[in-house]
């Protein structure tokens, strides 16, 4: 078979998983990569297309991980894949602030006009989510004057030095690498499953705590900026409230503070919109964007209202790579295979077929806690029964059992007991069913 004959979208077990290939060139990787880094499903991937990942023994494993939301428009997408192939025998790098060329002006263009908002917006283009949050908080003080930043309980948004302050959970992110960067300060989040309040004042309850917190606390005139993700991502999926960010931005608005939605991992139709603040009609004044922009190459962007992206001195925000015409050209194709494909639609229908299959496990066993999330983003939370207990022995029962049967999944969660699904959205029904069947068999084997 070569590398241009399709893929069998279809689930296949040629050997165990992992299988002896792959667990030979697992001890290779053991011996020169860093231990630093773990890994997830231990087989070694020979190539991958749409919703399959084949590894180097011939296994078809069904991806419900999607690269951790990077390849919303399928692995090797073909739109992606024909222009990265122009663009990298045009040319390969000038670096953008030397010789600028169209392809960055272009993704700046469409995420203007995409992102919420009818304000005038401009756009920065970097090469990772964490870099984007960076310059965003960047500009953000940049243009307030101001120091202090506020995130949120669960949240993730980064590894280099100030992501790490931004994000909520020590292991295995933060242990042991710090002094951090300081003048961060981190509110409660109104996590819905676990609320101890009333849960039908959980909004305006959660709003009372936070902006009293701000106020006392911090001072809201040193507030540069406001920074939240609309769908909680590493932290397990949490939805936020109804209102709660819409409350947070009249607050940041009214006090002169930048709202910055992180929608790294909910982006790009992953929730059954474009972005995941469309569900309640939001514009922040910033949008974070990342993993899903460019199907599967390295990019990302911080989108904002013009006043706030220009006024940074000229010179003040760069990169050797950020913005890779490369990785442009991809990113324009993904935008055009997203809209041509009708993914905003096709990830909401996805979360229909998640929601009821995952609800339906959920009534018959009662390790599942919660289900929760928006369109193709979904997460079920695994308590010890009678209990809201974190339950983390059987979540990783349930991924073993699933990883070696040809299904990847994704754990998450502050208490290490979720399990995350993020399938590509072009993902078969066909497929992404028999993968649903792999979990509940999962389930069963408890």
């Amino acid at each position: 078979m070569t590398a241009k004959d399709p893929l069998p979208q279809s689930r296949h077990l040629a050997t165990e998983i992992p299988g002896p290939l792959s667990t030979a060139a697992m001890q290779r990787r053991k011996e020169a990569v860093s231990g630093g880094l773990g890994t997830a499903l231990p087989v070694i991937v020979s190539r991958a297309q749409d919703a399959i990942i084949e590894d180097i023994d011939g296994n078809r494993i069904i991806d419900f991980g999607a690269g951790i939301g990077v390849v919303n428009v399928g692995n090797s997408a073909p739109r992606v894949v024909k222009a990265v192939q122009e663009a990298v025998a045009t040319f390969t790098h000038t670096n953008f602030t030397t010789v600028p060329y169209m392809g960055y002006i272009e993704v700046c263009e469409a995420l203007n006009r995409l992102t919420p908002g009818d304000f005038k917006k401009k756009s920065l283009l970097q090469n990772s989510g964490a870099e984007a949050v960076e310059n965003a908080i960047k500009i953000a003080r940049h243009y307030t004057k101001r120091a202090a930043v506020v995130v949120f309980e669960h949240a993730y948004h980064g590894r280099t030095n100030l992501t790490m302050a931004l994000t909520a959970k020590n292991i295995p992110y933060k242990d042991g690498f710090g002094p951090f960067a300081n003048e961060i300060y981190r509110m409660p989040l109104p996590y819905a499953y676990r609320w101890l309040g009333n849960p039908e004042t959980i909004t305006a309850d959660a709003l009372d705590l936070v902006t009293h917190k701000i106020e006392k606390e911090i001072g809201a005139q040193n507030v540069a900026a406001i920074l939240i993700e609309p769908v909680v991502g590493e932290g397990g999926f949490m939805v936020q409230p109804e209102g709660f960010m819409l409350g947070l931005q009249e607050f940041a608005t009214k006090n002169g503070i930048v709202f910055i939605a992180d929608e790294v991992q909910s982006g790009f139709a992953r929730t059954g919109k474009l972005f995941a603040v469309e569900h309640e009609g939001m514009t922040p004044d910033m949008i974070i964007t990342a993993k899903g922009i460019a199907g599967g190459l390295p990019l990302a962007a911080v989108t904002g209202r013009a006043e706030i992206m220009d006024s940074s001195h000229v010179g003040g925000l760069g990169g050797t790579y950020g913005g890779n015409p490369i990785a442009c050209a991809a990113a324009l194709a993904a935008i055009e295979t997203i809209q041509e494909e009708k993914l905003v639609e096709r990830a909401a229908h996805i979360g229909s077929i998640l929601f009821e299959t995952l609800n339906g496990l959920k009534a018959k066993y009662p390790v599942i806690g919660d289900v929760r999330g928006r369109g193709a983003m979904v997460a079920i939370e695994l308590v010890k029964p009678g209990s809201k207990d974190p339950n983390p022995e059987a979540m990783a029962k349930v991924v073993k059992y699933c990883h070696s049967h040809g299904l990847l999944i994704l754990t998450a969660g502050t208490y290490g007991n979720v399990i995350r699904f993020l399938p590509p959205l072009v993902i078969t029904d066909e497929l992404l069913r028999d993968g649903l069947s792999v979990l509940a068999e999962g389930f069963a084997s408890l």
